[in-house]
């Protein structure tokens, strides 16, 4: 199998788009904010020595705060504690942020460079329910733009319920352990484990 190279690749597809270049901006444009203010969902990509992350981000609201036209603010509710994503972040700052919204076949990119802060004002902006996350993501935008919509088109994602059928985390679990782990107990008290630890 033969590799492409920066040339043979640029040869391959040729000349981009008038529009595919004129839409990248590097600030929140009153659209672009006005889109990623309706964002309750993004995808977070980061890097570091062991390589690449991305991680699933939401919210109840919009799923960042935009602090000003060059800084968004994403704060870090509860998961895993893997902090795969933070952890790349304070070793190697630069992040990708993909924003959806359901409905819209359009998506919303950002790269930019982000630090971790557990500044306690800041922190207090996203309370909910008496609760804070523990640190925030402070970004800093280099460049933002929409992405094409062919792709969210082609796979159906908001026409389409594909679920049934798919293996649970509990029997992902399960199969990691070589049966080991209590699947059955992970999925059956997955809904009330959550609902406490929402926040």
């Amino acid at each position: 199998m033969e590799f492409l190279t920066p040339e043979t690749l640029q040869a391959l597809y040729g000349t981009p788009g008038e529009a595919s270049l004129v839409k990248v901006a590097d600030r929140l444009t009153p659209c672009y904010r006005k889109w990623i203010a309706a964002s309750r969902f993004c995808v977070l990509s980061t890097v570091g020595p062991e390589g690449t992350d991305a991680s699933p981000r939401g919210d109840d609201g919009p799923v960042v705060a935009c602090l000003d036209p060059h800084t968004l603010a994403l704060p870090d509710w509860r998961g895993n504690e893997r902090i795969d994503s933070l952890r790349n972040i304070v070793r190697d700052p630069r992040v990708s942020l993909m924003f959806m919204v359901p409905g819209s076949n359009n998506v919303v990119r950002v790269n930019g460079m982000g630090r971790v802060t557990a500044d306690a004002d800041l922190c207090a902006r996203f309370e909910k329910s008496g609760k804070q996350p523990r640190s925030v993501i402070v970004i800093r935008i280099h460049e933002v733009y929409s992405q094409c919509a062919r792709a969210v088109m082609r796979a159906g994602l908001w026409s389409r319920d594909d679920a049934a059928g798919l293996p649970s985390i509990g029997d992902m679990l399960r199969e990691m352990t070589d049966g080991k782990f209590d699947g059955k107990s992970y999925d059956r008290d997955w809904a009330g484990r959550a609902a406490r630890t929402m926040w």
